[in-house]
């Protein structure tokens, strides 16, 4: 999945998209609402690209991580990131089974589920082409 130009901007909701660049600040689109809004320098955001979620082994992207939530649901909406912290622990355990447990937090995982869900409702969730569950096609009977 490609989270090019998707960014979370630190005390405004939901997901925005880099429209363009001006001199002294960047605009971006709520992929909601689709309002446009300029950020300036003082403003906190992170692309999502860059950001990771701690295993025990390793830090797993998190386009590697939505792409695993698409897999699972085929696509489609995940689950709600409002259900019980027992409920999304469970689930992402499915998703990300070795996560850390010490250093990802509920709210993380809330962040992730909501994110992925933002993506999904804003037709951005993708598997690629090769990963894609297809049916197969039949091959025609011979007749003579």
């Amino acid at each position: 999945m490609n989270l090019e130009g998707i960014i979370s901007v630190t005390g405004k909701s939901g997901l925005f998209k880099v429209i363009s660049q001006g001199k002294n600040a960047v605009i971006v689109e709520n992929l909601t609402d689709k309002k446009r809004i300029p950020l300036t320098a003082r403003q906190q955001a992170n692309t999502l690209d860059e950001i990771g979620v701690y295993t025990y082994d390793d830090t797993k992207p998190l386009s590697e991580i939505f792409d695993d939530i698409a897999k699972k649901e085929n696509e489609k909406q995940s689950i709600s990131h409002k259900v019980s912290k027992e409920e999304l622990t469970v689930y992402f355990a499915k998703i990300l089974p070795n996560y850390d447990e010490e250093r990802v937090y509920i709210s993380d995982i809330k962040k992730v589920i909501q994110w992925y869900n933002v993506l999904q409702t804003a037709g951005l969730i993708e598997l690629p082409k090769a990963e894609k569950k297809t049916p197969k096609k039949k091959e025609p009977t011979e007749k003579v």
